[in-house]
């Protein structure tokens, strides 16, 4: 029996590849062991079967960006929690092959207000978390508003043309019916409670409140609780 060593030493044996190259084999979940993905280079082996996907590259994971349909109620924190390889959304588990590195170092951008559900971002990418950060007051966004009450006469029309509501003065938006419950808005960075303001101001109240999209991502048909990687055709 053979003294137990780090499974890119035995990679490097194996393959005739450079140490490097054994360390990003591995770390992009590239190499079985009896079977099973690992991607800690220093994992130990011994006499196990040790294998390498015939379409290997040796090249560092990409950084990734996930989109997560948030509940209700959670800080980012606990947002995060949620996201693991077994929430990734059934229709979207083609294509990119979830590694354990990118469930780390993953950044909340755009965080969604206290009592919100929908579209949260979290990324590793510093493109992604730069242009979010820099360009939040350019960058609209979509909410679907849940209301209950009688809107007041041409409430739409002045939703869309902004409006003062108890000494304040509110945004216009783009406001549309969805259906005789639910609103739609449209607007650019919005602030912590400006849509409750919005639709008191036209005899509405707000029964609940979610983010479908951000610039030009759309969360799509995501089931609440699960996650889905951004693609490289979609921009924010």
């Amino acid at each position: 029996m053979t003294d137990p060593i780090r499974l890119s030493k035995r990679l490097v044996e194996l393959v005739g590849c450079s140490r490097r190259e054994a360390e990003l084999f591995i770390e992009g979940g590239w190499v079985t062991v009896d079977g099973e993905v690992i991607e800690e280079p220093q994992f130990k082996v011994d006499n196990q079967k040790i294998e390498l996907d015939p379409e290997a590259k040796a090249t560092a994971p990409e950084s990734v960006t996930i989109l997560l349909h948030q509940p209700a109620n959670l800080d980012a924190e606990s947002a995060l929690q949620l996201i693991t390889p077994g929430t990734l959304s059934e229709e979207h588990r083609y294509g990119k092959r979830p590694l354990k590195g990118h469930f780390m170092r993953l950044s909340p951008i755009s965080t969604l207000q206290a009592n919100a559900s929908g579209l949260m971002v979290f990324s590793q990418d510093w493109k992604i978390l730069r242009k979010l950060t820099d360009d939040r007051s350019k960058i609209e966004q979509e909410y679907v508003v849940e209301i209950e009450g009688t809107m007041a006469a041409h409430g739409l029309n002045r939703l869309n043309h902004g409006l003062t509501y108890k000494g304040k003065e509110l945004p216009a938006v783009k406001a549309s019916w969805q259906n005789e419950n639910r609103l739609r808005f449209a607007m650019k960075n919005p602030q912590p409670g400006v849509i409750a303001q919005l639709c008191e101001s036209v005899g509405l109240k707000v029964v609940s409140l979610r983010r479908i999209r951000i610039g030009g991502v759309s969360m799509g048909k995501l089931p609440e609780g699960q996650w889905r990687y951004l693609s490289g055709k979609e921009k924010f």
